[in-house]
């Protein structure tokens, strides 16, 4: 089973790396792990995770990373696996209301890869295998900051997380038919720029330890 760990950066997969790499490189082995960076944001997630789909081909692709959370009751370093994303700034803010691409007639709610304007994880019921919180995400390209923004974004989207790359892995996977799962840890709270609050490091640990009991489950299994 070919299995590739995907981030938008080196630093939220390197302490599985550096874990992984002697139990899992070889060829004989029936789980193979190949590890990718795919670039900071959707434009460069989306054509890196579709070149890395077409040229390694793999059985699963499990996208990890730490992200900002809306719920201010979550605990910061919690881990989560994304059910469902949803593109949150692509449109237009007209009259004190954001539209985005469906509300504007650009794109079908429902045409494929899209359902009811999201982009949902098909095999949860089969790959989330440790059981993870299952989540709604938005992927933004810029983070968001503003608190009328955020307010909306909480009232269109019912969001837990936000991400940069979250939808790139949703859309491309769905398309291509490739199983896919997103584990994302919270690093932060979504307008909370004082980054003395933030959690990174704790965040990325957990990650890693979640993303080393997930490849253990999946060997088992594979």
């Amino acid at each position: 089973m070919r299995v590739i760990i995907t981030a938008a950066t080196v630093a939220e997969w390197m302490p599985s790396f550096l874990e992984m790499d002697h139990l899992y490189t070889g060829e004989s082995r029936r789980l193979k792990i190949q590890f990718h960076q795919s670039g900071v944001g959707m434009l460069a997630s989306a054509v890196s995770i579709t070149k890395m789909v077409l040229e390694d081909k793999p059985d699963l692709i499990i996208q990890a990373g730490i992200a900002g959370c809306f719920d201010q009751s979550a605990a910061l370093g919690k881990v989560v696996m994304i059910k469902d994303e949803a593109l949150a700034d692509m449109g237009v803010e007209e009259d004190g209301k954001w539209k985005d691409i469906f509300d504007l007639k650009l794109e079908k709610s429902s045409y494929h890869p899209f359902e009811r304007r999201k982009l949902p994880n098909p095999w949860l019921a089969k790959y989330n295998l440790l059981k993870l919180p299952e989540v709604n995400g938005i992927t933004i390209n810029e983070i968001s900051t503003d608190k009328e923004r955020i307010q909306q974004l909480i009232k269109k989207y019912d969001p837990f997380i936000e991400s940069m790359e979250g939808a790139a892995l949703h859309y491309v996977c769905r398309e291509a038919g490739i199983p896919f799962v997103q584990i994302r840890a919270i690093s932060n709270y979504i307008g909370e720029r004082n980054k003395t609050n933030w959690k990174i490091k704790e965040a990325i640990d957990n990650l890693n330890q979640a993303l080393l009991k997930y490849v253990d489950r999946l060997y088992k299994i594979a």
